[in-house]
């Protein structure tokens, strides 16, 4: 696990963490998409996996758990995807910000939805607007898509 320099939070706002989960680590061209179920208001919403730092957690600690929880699968961390907020976080509305990650599944493991998900679907570059992100999200699959490689080659 790779060392961690400290996160500003904001005052008011509780850390969470996300994993842009994508099909490979050095030339990605798909992104994993996630369906929530709950709370109602983000029901049928789509997002990147993860969830909140608990007090005493590390980030990275938080996002190995999280992904865990929700999907059955481990993950291999890469890059960071920086937010426009001083600490690299991506607001999300008043009361949160969040960490994300480029990711890999580790081991070969399918993801599935375990918990606060329903569904979820892998999405090339010019799919990654077919489903409904939840607002908050989509700055940041903006940032993701730039990473990614498109799948048809070029002429």
């Amino acid at each position: 696990m790779r060392t961690q320099s400290p996160i500003r939070q904001h005052a008011g706002r509780r850390l969470v963490v996300g994993a842009a989960l994508v099909d490979h680590a050095a030339a990605p061209r798909r992104l994993l998409a996630a369906r929530r179920t709950e709370p109602s208001e983000l029901a049928g919403g789509w997002e990147l996996p993860g969830g909140k730092v608990e007090p005493g957690e590390a980030p990275l600690a938080a996002l190995h758990r999280e992904i865990g929880e929700e999907l059955g699968v481990d993950i291999v961390v890469g890059p960071a995807v920086p937010g426009p907020l001083p600490g690299g976080t991506w607001p999300l509305g008043d009361r949160y910000e969040m960490l994300v990650w480029l990711a890999t599944v580790l081991g070969g493991r399918a993801p599935r939805p375990l918990e606060d998900h329903d569904e979820l679907r892998w999405l090339a570059r010019a799919m990654l607007h077919d489903v409904p992100w939840l607002p908050a999200d989509l700055p940041i699959i903006d940032a993701i898509a730039a990473r990614l490689h498109d799948p048809t080659p070029r002429p």
